[in-house]
């Protein structure tokens, strides 16, 4: 082949591929291109700016998983169903064992110190134990709600409700039992109508002592906080 027919050779070749590059990538589909990845980084962005909410679960034994592993609580296996629905929260466990209303009230400006966007409040059950008057104990409940808020206004405050066994007497335990619903009401917070529902009273579901309960018993307090946090956490993702 002479300099001249390999000229032309080379020149049919060059402009063929130029052709196909045209073919391949036309403008509006480079546009189209550009536009996918401008929303994808936009939303790697806004995933990588967007700050991990803080759950605390401020508690006594209850909270803390007397008698058993941490991961058993039902802090811990709440924050399983949180992980497992891509939710941007962490659960905090706040439980102590022992711990009383006063105790809480006394304790809560150290948990203070951080941003709290879901406060649940599971305290009151060892003063009904103990026979406390339940007055007191709504002055006491009444007080750790009205700091959460003051530090934290637009978080959402969540209620464990309690009740006492027959054996407290029948009049000492609707008042107890009264303390929860009127805080709902006089606090604007939600209810957990009773933790312990399906749990208190069933041997096969507490531990030796037959108040802290099992793993099993764990797992259902899980299942009667999710039904009032769910809808919460859903509907602050949904605005």
């Amino acid at each position: 082949m002479n300099n001249k027919s390999k000229y032309i050779s080379f020149t049919f070749a060059f402009f063929l591929t130029l052709w196909g590059c045209d073919q391949a990538s036309t403008p509006e589909q480079v546009v189209s291109e550009q536009q996918k990845q401008n929303d994808t980084t936009t939303t790697a962005e806004a995933s990588k700016n967007e700050r991990t909410k803080t759950i605390v679960f401020f508690g006594n034994s209850l909270t803390a998983g007397y008698g058993l592993e941490p991961d058993q609580a039902f802090p811990a296996l709440i924050q399983e169903r949180i992980d497992s629905l891509g939710l941007p929260y962490k659960a905090v466990n706040a439980g102590l064992s022992g711990e009383t209303s006063a105790g809480g009230k006394s304790r809560i400006d150290w948990l203070l110190k951080q941003p709290i966007d879901v406060f649940v409040l599971e305290l009151g059950a060892n003063d009904g134990l103990r026979g406390i008057d339940p007055a007191s104990t709504y002055d006491n409940l009444g007080t750790i709600i009205d700091k959460v808020r003051e530090k934290n206004p637009d978080a959402e405050i969540i209620l464990a409700g309690m009740q006492m066994p027959p054996s407290m007497g029948q009049s000492y335990t609707q008042e107890f039992e009264q303390v929860f619903t009127r805080l709902t009401k006089d606090k604007d917070v939600t209810l957990i109508p009773f933790l312990l529902e399906g749990v208190a009273g069933d041997r096969a579901l507490n531990q030796g002592d037959g108040i802290h309960p099992t793993i099993e018993g764990q797992r259902i307090l899980a299942e009667n906080v999710w039904t009032v946090l769910e809808p919460i956490l859903m509907a602050k993702r949904a605005s």
